[in-house]
């Protein structure tokens, strides 16, 4: 997983001023801080760069879990249509929060969800890249705090919001209002690929967790019969009782190799398909961005023509109301066309998004599959020739 940071950008000097524009992070160094619920991990972010706006070549700052999280916020708030690279998930268990191998996952996640952003083409022009890649701790923390949109509602706030979402869909249930849903061929397969996608990535994670569980526990089992097969060659004579012994050291030898194995297949396999799961559950949200802009544009599209047959009406009757009802239909249509032009744009940006996501989807899963497929053959060429070579003095004692 770590090979997909080559997308971040060439391997030239920051330094070199003939070089091409240059952006590459790395997520270093995680430290536990803190104890009990207040812990948490830190980690050091160092940026290379020649990007003009940047304070130099290189900077190192610190950053928590919750840094990251601003930072995608942010950019999903702001780049509608853009696919915002995902978050690893927060661990929910507390006896896994802080144990290594945990960490060295959540470490790897993060440094391929910056180096997605810092590769990509318009978000790594953001000022909220460039503010996470460059603040001093405290400003940082005085970012994270100045929350906006819906976490920024008081709890009043929130139910008010929660009961019209209620009422809408219950209006919806009952017949009382149709969903406005956008009617596009090309559009309506691309849905159906995100869904099917989702459920064979997800499908296809759930039994990679599975072989690096069954790779542990073959290898413990090893484990616990070396051992007892080296108890088992102490009681026996020479020949038979060395054969044992040998066998028993081969199992724990095994046992150590299909553990690293394990890890390996943890972190290069499944990792890579959880990554991709989060990816296309991100691809979902920035479809529900592009529906939420199309009910606006119909909704205010059908306000305007209301207005516009009101209008109509006051003008013939030469009603007073005529002045303040222009400015009503202007100020309408002036939203109106904003509406379209933010759904055009989030269909612009979605239809660029997907064919990147696939390029990147191709490389990254075939890497996945091939790092899988060499490591199974390594394991499997190591457990044969550990078994072949004890072979001719198992063959002796048999015979003897």
């Amino acid at each position: 997983m770590e090979q997909q940071r080559s997308l971040s950008g060439s391997g030239q000097s920051p330094r070199s001023p003939s070089s091409q524009p240059y952006l590459s992070v790395s997520v270093t160094d995680p430290v536990k801080l803190g104890n009990g619920v207040q812990a948490y991990i830190s980690y050091r972010v160092i940026t290379k760069t020649n990007f003009p706006d940047y304070q130099g070549p290189e900077k190192i700052v610190i950053r928590r879990y919750s840094d990251f999280v601003w930072l995608r916020d942010r950019l999903f708030e702001k780049y509608k249509g853009v696919f915002i690279p995902p978050l690893p998930e927060k661990s929910a268990v507390e006896k896994f929060r802080f144990s290594a191998e945990f960490i060295e996952m959540r470490r790897q996640a993060l440094d391929v969800f910056v180096n997605r952003i810092a590769s990509h083409s318009e978000l790594q022009q953001s000022d909220e890249l460039r503010t996470f890649l460059q603040a001093d701790e405290d400003t940082m923390e005085r970012m994270r705090s100045q929350e906006t949109g819906i976490f920024k509602k008081k709890p009043a706030d929130l139910m008010q919001i929660f009961k019209d979402v209620q009422s809408r869909v219950s209006d919806v249930v009952l017949g009382k209002e149709k969903p406005v849903e956008e009617s596009n061929p090309e559009y309506e397969k691309l849905k159906h690929y995100i869904f099917e996608l989702e459920n064979h990535l997800a499908e296809a994670q759930k039994h990679a967790y599975r072989l690096v569980k069954r790779h542990r526990e073959l290898g413990q089992s090893l484990s616990d019969f070396g051992k007892a097969a080296k108890l088992l060659g102490a009681c026996e004579g020479q020949d038979l009782g060395k054969a044992f012994s040998e066998l028993g050291a081969k199992s724990e030898t095994l046992s150590i190799r299909l553990q690293k194995e394990a890890h390996q297949l943890l972190m290069n396999f499944e990792e890579p398909l959880k990554d991709y799961v989060r990816a296309v559950q991100s691809i979902k949200a920035t479809i529900g961005e592009r529906a939420n802009a199309f009910r606006q544009q119909c909704e205010l599209a059908e306000t305007m023509k209301l207005k516009e047959i009101n209008l109509d009406k006051l003008m013939l009757t030469r009603s007073d109301r005529v002045g303040e009802a222009e400015h009503e239909y202007k100020e309408l249509k002036a939203a109106s066309e904003e509406a379209t032009r933010r759904f055009e744009t989030i269909v612009r940006l979605m239809n660029e998004e997907i064919v990147r996501f696939q390029e990147q989807k191709t490389q990254d899963m075939g890497l996945a599959f091939y790092e899988f497929a060499k490591g199974q053959a390594r394991l499997a060429n190591s457990i044969a020739d550990a078994w072949r070579s004890l072979l001719p003095k198992l063959e002796a004692c048999s015979a003897a």
